[in-house]
């Protein structure tokens, strides 16, 4: 074999070599792709591919959980607290003043004051508008101003209804924007008019939307506390009703007092009107009696009578 034709044989061999080696290559190439890919499906959310995928991995896990469904946890929530109270104290006065201190001092504010001035039974009715982080703790320190007669508390979850105003009104502010757009676009008064009262359409809907949710976010912000403060002698709103003979004989007491009282309030509101009627009626029945006394003697031929004429003589005939 001369030199020419062994150079040929080896580049040939070095060809084929090449060529196996490429594919093997490549095979262990595709296959560690695919062993990456699985094992990148399978591995644990805590892996050392980075710190944020344990934060991704939890939202997946809801996700795929929930379906989407909101978070549950109570500083992302969105609750109204409203809250009721009842205490007797010593003097109403004093007690409404360091009410409203607590109130203020923990960032709220009075809604509204209605007071009845009295001794023992003086009456403080107040409104208090408090952050919703201090509703507790201003509940327990309006309950140390006297002795607590009646406590009640309610919460109203409205997270739903505000996810549910946000996207509402998302949706609305696109559309006002695409009719404001149209408006600007549009060539005849026809259409400028119809627009223009499309578009003032829409934006009373989203400024109806937007009103919404300033209620409820104020309402979430600030909780309400009714506090209703009486005096030592004033009783529980809520007294036990009790049963028996005794029971039924005071029930019955009260029954026919209310009854007098309201017997004696109808004849004192009719007592100023049953006079004057009276003496009208009298001076009637008086006119009355007089007009049948002339008839009544005229019948009977008494004083004031009409008289008859004698009657004539018949004539004698003669003899």
């Amino acid at each position: 074999m001369d030199g020419r034709n062994r150079h040929r044989l080896l580049a040939a061999l070095g060809l084929a070599a090449l060529l196996a080696v490429g594919g093997c290559s490549g095979f262990r190439g595709s296959g560690g792709s695919e062993s990456a890919r699985d094992s990148s499906a399978v591995a644990p959310a805590g892996g050392p591919a980075g710190g944020n995928n344990a934060d991704a991995g939890g939202a997946d896990a809801k996700a795929g959980a929930g379906g989407g469904s909101p978070d549950l946890r109570v500083d992302r929530r969105s609750i109204i607290y409203t809250g009721t109270m009842r205490v007797a104290v010593d003097d109403v006065e004093a007690a409404a003043r360091a009410a409203v201190t607590t109130v203020t001092g923990a960032g709220g504010f009075v809604g509204g004051d209605e007071r009845r001035s009295g001794d023992a039974d003086a009456r403080a009715e107040l409104t208090l508008r408090v952050p919703a982080d201090r509703f507790a703790g201003v509940l327990e320190d309006l309950a140390k101003l006297g002795r607590q007669q009646q406590r009640s508390v309610r919460t109203d979850d409205v997270t739903e209804e505000t996810v549910d105003l946000d996207a509402r009104i998302a949706t609305q502010r696109a559309r006002v924007e695409s009719g404001r757009k149209l408006l600007a676009r549009a060539t005849s008064i026809g259409d400028l008019v119809t627009l223009e009262g499309e578009v003032a359409r829409r934006e009373a809907d989203l400024a109806s939307l937007e009103a919404k949710k300033r209620r409820l976010a104020d309402l979430t912000a600030l909780s309400t506390i009714t506090l209703t403060l009486v005096g030592p002698d004033a009783g529980d709103d809520e007294e036990e009703t009790g049963t028996g003979f005794l029971a039924g004989l005071e029930g019955g007491w009260k029954a026919l007092v209310a009854s007098v009282n309201v017997l004696l309030t109808v004849l004192g509101a009719v007592l100023p009107f049953a006079v004057p009627l009276a003496v009208v009626v009298a001076l009637l029945l008086r006119l009355r009696r007089r007009g049948r006394v002339p008839v009544a003697q005229a019948a009977a031929g008494g004083p004031g009578a009409v008289s008859e004429p004698p009657p004539v003589p018949a004539a004698r005939s003669a003899p």
